[in-house]
């Protein structure tokens, strides 16, 4: 093999091995549905970690039966600075709303990263909405995103492109 086609085939490899990392992690297209869902359970913890965050609650099917539901959330300091979130800002026990797109494969998973809404089940109180969602009717926004992040979550989704 010639110096030049070495050198165009180590290239090759050394960008392959760059952006494997790269894909793996922002590799969601086709992985969730397009369509929005609505889910309503209890809190059963608040994962506030980074890279992403985590809802768990306990979700009813449709006989009853209590299934244990996880949705995907942007990092803590994006819901911190975006919407004043904490890592108690959730407790178990609490009845929320989730808006967002589940995946495809019918698990009981979320991803809260856009077109997405989280409100307080009872009191319609909105905890956190990404720029490009729709606000369900009713829902009750205690104070606008703080200045400075306009459109609250969007920096949190253009993190994800």
């Amino acid at each position: 093999m010639n110096s030049r086609r070495w050198k165009l085939v180590a290239l090759a490899v050394i960008l392959s091995a760059v952006s494997a990392p790269l894909m793996a992690h922002h590799g969601d297209a086709g992985r969730f549905q397009e369509d929005v869902s609505t889910v309503s359970g209890t809190i059963v913890q608040l994962i506030f970690v980074n890279p992403h965050s985590v809802v768990v609650l306990d979700v009813p099917d449709a006989s009853g039966k209590m299934v244990r539901f996880m949705a995907e959330m942007g990092a803590p300091s994006a819901l911190s600075r975006g919407f004043g979130w904490t890592k108690n800002t959730l407790k178990a026990g609490d009845k929320i709303t989730l808006v967002g797109r589940r995946v495809k494969s019918g698990a009981p998973y979320m991803n809260l990263t856009e077109r997405a809404v989280v409100f307080r089940t009872e009191t319609k109180e909105l905890l956190f909405q990404t720029a490009n969602a729709v606000l369900p009717p009713g829902i009750v926004a205690k104070t606008a995103a703080p200045a400075g992040n306009p459109g609250g979550a969007a920096f949190c989704m253009a993190s994800r492109i």
